[in-house]
């Protein structure tokens, strides 16, 4: 034991001693006396120190180990497909923003009734994906052993991006 940590069990134990001092004397003294006030400011002195005890005791209580790390598709690395779908992308709600997607990495979330379950797909270099036309493309699961047993072969879906429903698909085939 350090002798900070002796100092302050000596300093708890006396305040405890004066609190317990006081309220014995408290109890035997007459009511509207200053004998009675100066007890119960003595109990109240015990007031402080039970904040440091609380938090003592919080200490010893054993700690839970902290939570995993989240999985996310940049440490999974190399696009390994999941399953082959058809998507259709739908139509904006403004004409000005009727343009086709561009090549690149597209991640969102695939609704099946109220379970979604994140993925991802790429458009090939050099192609896009014009709107309301089918495109066959393979999508990656961050989780593939959750969301293959919900989507089996021709199971219809929705694509999640942000807020907003992009596309529909249907799965062709599982990989």
């Amino acid at each position: 034991m350090t002798k900070i940590q002796f100092r302050r069990k000596l300093i708890v134990i006396i305040l405890l001693c004066v609190a317990v001092t006081g309220a014995v004397v408290r109890h035997y003294a007459e009511r509207g006396t200053t004998t009675r006030d100066i007890a119960t400011l003595l109990m109240v002195l015990w007031v402080p120190i039970i904040g440091n005890v609380i938090a003592w005791l919080i200490g010893k209580l054993p700690r839970r180990a902290p939570p995993p790390e989240p999985v996310t598709f940049d440490a999974l690395g190399t696009f390994t497909p999941s399953l082959q779908v058809e998507l259709t992308l739908r139509p904006p709600a403004l004409p000005v923003h009727d343009v086709p997607l561009a090549a690149g990495e597209y991640r969102c979330a695939l609704v099946i009734d109220n379970e979604g379950f994140s993925a991802r797909w790429f458009v090939p270099r050099g192609e896009v994906l014009e709107r309301g036309k089918p495109h066959a493309l393979e999508v990656e699961f961050l989780t593939p052993a959750l969301a293959r047993p919900r989507l089996p072969q021709g199971a219809d879906f929705r694509v999640l991006v942000g807020d907003s429903f992009i596309a529909d698909g249907r799965v062709v085939s599982p990989r």
